[in-house]
């Protein structure tokens, strides 16, 4: 179970620039020790950049995910990932298709774009240096 979260709370996280709500996702990323994305039964949903990319959208909670099924997404559920899962399975795989991750995407912002390697490794230093 995540950490609860108010209204005033997500709208304070969510005004917040990209770089802000990045650090914020990995703090509780760590925290919390889980991921969350958006899929249906189809599997995760995938943004496109402006680039072209194809990136794996990922919050810190799932009301943060539930602003994306909208649209063509209406069906969709957050997916919870443990961060046990995503180091052994997910991160490798979306490494392998080339599949970056974009932390903590607003409608109006793509969030930090990154690889999945470079996220594991960002969360897992915060591990480290939280002793566990």
């Amino acid at each position: 179970m995540t950490y609860k979260l108010t209204e005033q709370q997500r709208a304070k996280v969510l005004a917040r620039e990209a770089q802000e709500r990045f650090d914020h996702f990995l703090e509780k990323s760590a925290d919390w020790e889980e991921i969350w994305s958006l899929a249906d039964g189809e599997g995760c949903v995938m943004l496109t950049t402006d680039d072209g990319e194809s990136c794996l959208p990922v919050w810190p909670h799932p009301d943060y995910a539930l602003d994306w099924a909208t649209d063509g997404w209406e069906g969709c559920e957050p997916l919870k990932i443990d961060l046990e899962a995503w180091f052994e399975r997910w991160a490798p795989g979306l490494e392998e298709d080339e599949i970056l991750v974009a932390v903590f995407p607003r409608i109006d912002d793509e969030g930090v774009l990154l690889s999945a390697r470079e996220l594991s490794e960002a969360i897992e230093e915060l591990l480290g240096a939280g002793g566990d």
